[in-house]
């Protein structure tokens, strides 16, 4: 047999679309256009064009849902279990996404008849996107535990307090609020500003915003928020 007279074999991509939204992380889904499983809820995917790498091709499906360029992704894993997807021989690269969901988001979002869902409510997705959502929050989950998570997700001002309650939101536990303003202000990424929001408590909660990522000092300090 030459080289090249192996039996061809398709390869795709399929997202896992995080946002947050009143202290909730959301999960985009979307009804699928095309059998099998028409019109179930599905992951947002695309093919692997001939032309381009697996992150080319997962950037241009995050591009056509959001408008944006640079959005934070992450590859979670390679799904290739022969009986996958019962409409033929499919490789699928999964990769995670952090989106803010805001209103040019939302517009986006309703032209291609998607709905943000609860992530910890949604319903049963088609194939193995149950697995990549799982696999994609245990690899967020990794990452937010060693690396601050919220500049993706939160609008540009925030307080300790939201910010918290986003970590919450992830982990679907509380955490000490002493504890957990301490090891995110030693981290030294955060500036506070000279505003407070004055509905979280009598006295007033600063808020806090991302400092710009190039001012970041790298630290040997391990974030364990646990």
């Amino acid at each position: 047999m030459e080289l090249y007279d192996h039996i061809k074999q398709l390869i795709s991509v399929d997202c896992i679309i995080f946002g947050y939204d009143e202290g909730e992380m959301k999960l985009l889904l979307f009804k699928r256009w095309i059998e099998p499983s028409k019109g179930e809820l599905s992951l947002l995917g695309g093919w692997v064009n001939p032309d381009e790498s697996v992150n080319d091709a997962a950037r241009r499906v995050l591009n056509l849902i959001s408008g944006l360029d640079d959005i934070y992704m992450e590859q979670v894993d390679v799904f290739s279990d022969v009986g996958r997807d019962p409409g033929g021989r499919v490789i699928s690269i999964a990769y995670y996404a952090l989106m803010k969901i805001d209103d040019q988001t939302h517009e986006l979002v309703s032209k291609h008849s998607a709905v943000w869902v609860p992530l910890y409510e949604r319903p049963h997705l088609i194939f193995d996107h149950d697995v990549m959502v799982e696999k994609a929050l245990e690899k967020l989950r990794r990452k937010a535990s060693y690396e601050l998570i919220g500049l993706q997700l939160l609008p540009e001002m925030f307080t300790l307090f939201q910010l918290r309650r986003l970590y919450s939101a992830i982990y679907q536990r509380e955490f000490d609020p002493a504890n957990f303003r301490k090891k995110v202000l030693s981290l030294n990424v955060l500036q506070q500003l000279n505003i407070k929001n004055t509905e979280e408590s009598r006295r007033g909660a600063y808020y806090y915003k991302f400092k710009p990522q190039s001012e970041w000092v790298t630290s040997d300090r391990i974030f364990r928020i646990d």
